[in-house]
């Protein structure tokens, strides 16, 4: 059986690549899933401590269904921004984003 340690560093790992590519990344598709490496890190975490915790019981499980939940219809509000924002400037750079207006 795998220790709970190891689906923590692994759970981390994703956690802290996901903020450096959000924070590095200059494209919006990059930010994108950098944030989905994230959640799916939080998605990790709430699985191993509900297995290893409470085995019995199904709230990690819950917990984490709403976050993929709530990541797929975070994800194509995403996307219908960043292609409206590609037919309006040609391009998805987060540097060339610096209007509200038209």
């Amino acid at each position: 059986m795998i220790p709970v340690e190891a689906y923590l560093v692994v759970s981390t790992l994703l956690f802290f690549i996901g903020v450096y590519g959000f924070f590095v990344r200059k494209n919006l598709i990059g930010i994108l899933m950098a944030v989905e490496l994230i959640l799916n890190a939080v998605n990790i975490n709430f699985v191993v401590f509900n297995r290893f915790l409470y085995p019995d019981h199904l709230e990690g499980y819950m917990y984490s269904l709403f976050v993929i939940v709530v990541a797929a219809a975070e994800t194509a509000i995403a996307i219908s921004i960043i292609i409206n924002v590609y037919r309006k400037l040609n391009n998805i750079r987060v540097d060339s984003i610096n209007e509200l207006k038209n």
